[in-house]
């Protein structure tokens, strides 16, 4: 009886003593994250804060004296203005839009890279410049290089062939947004849905040809079913970017002829109106939808892992 009661006795300060130093470990080992961490609050999380306390104040800059609070009356103008309501509709056109078509052409390009010929590495570099191109810097060369009546590429090449000068930009302006969004972000669909394409298993593909599978067969029942994670994770990163996108709005068109988005509409609030309080909460709503798409795309990039991991 001794021997058993003892025994465990025994054994109780050895376990206690390594509690504190595995606990040691452990802050050692993220010890180095920590000043990343601060700054990311710093830099983020307290000027997110800040905005959200303006929100609820009636808060015009050249009036300070008059400012009050005002509860959630800036977040019900946001929702019942029709201006802003209209800005908010641009911004869901906008943004499906370009993803929508970013996406079948992105596909289109990753399977034309998935097949081996000669130039492919070219070929591939060529394609994701636009990606690398700054956005003012792409919403300026198609403004001016490809949409300018007098002179630009688009006009030059319809006046070769004798067709009509359209001024791109004041008849079609939200497709000339949307044109060069689409031009910049498809290169980011082709690379995650090449990523996709070159993750198949490709023993299963040549078992279907055996079988005696078609190519539209193959790519039906085996090619899209295995990208639907990539398709779904390309849409929802896609519509985090082009959501808050404001360059393109802003050099194209600057917020004109119908096609201000949400985050342009902040800023016409902010810097043109002065309304702090106004422009607070509207630029709450876009990062609580940003939030929003963002979680489900951190979802599909888990499960895009856990299948990975399953495979191997």
């Amino acid at each position: 009886m001794t021997a058993t009661t003892t025994a465990p006795i025994a054994a109780t300060p050895a376990r206690t003593k390594g509690v504190p130093s595995a606990r040691l470990k452990a802050w050692a080992t993220r010890a180095p994250l920590l000043p990343a961490l601060v700054f990311m609050i710093v830099v983020t999380q307290l000027p997110f804060v800040a905005t959200l306390v303006i929100s609820f104040f009636d808060w015009n800059a050249l009036y300070p004296k008059a400012r009050h609070f005002t509860g959630l009356d800036n977040y019900q103008q946001v929702l019942t203005d029709a201006d802003l309501r209209h800005s908010v509709w641009t911004t869901i056109l906008l943004t499906a839009a370009v993803v929508v078509v970013s996406l079948v052409l992105g596909l289109a390009l990753a399977l034309l890279l998935d097949r081996r010929f000669r130039g492919r590495g070219v070929v591939r570099t060529l394609l994701i410049a636009p990606f690398l191109v700054v956005p003012v810097a792409a919403a300026l060369l198609w403004k001016h290089v490809l949409y300018n009546p007098e002179y630009g590429l688009l006009n030059g090449l319809l006046h070769y062939v004798g067709g009509p000068q359209p001024d791109w930009i004041s008849n079609t302006p939200l497709l000339a947004v949307e044109a060069s969004l689409v031009w910049q972000w498809t290169p980011f669909m082709m690379l995650i849905l090449l990523a996709g394409l070159q993750s198949r298993d490709h023993q299963q593909i040549e078992a279907a040809r055996v079988d005696g599978a078609s190519d539209w067969q193959i790519f039906r029942h085996l090619t899209l079913p295995h990208l639907r994670r990539y398709l779904e994770l390309g849409a929802l990163l896609g519509s985090i970017y082009i959501v808050q996108n404001f360059d393109a709005v802003f050099t194209i068109t600057s917020g004109g002829l119908g096609t201000a988005n949400l985050p342009y509409t902040v800023y016409q609030s902010f810097y043109q109106a002065h309304e702090n309080g106004l422009a607070s909460a509207a630029g709450v709503l876009v990062v609580i939808g940003s939030i929003v798409i963002a979680t489900f795309a951190l979802r599909v990039v888990s499960s895009l892992f856990r299948e990975e991991v399953a495979r191997g």
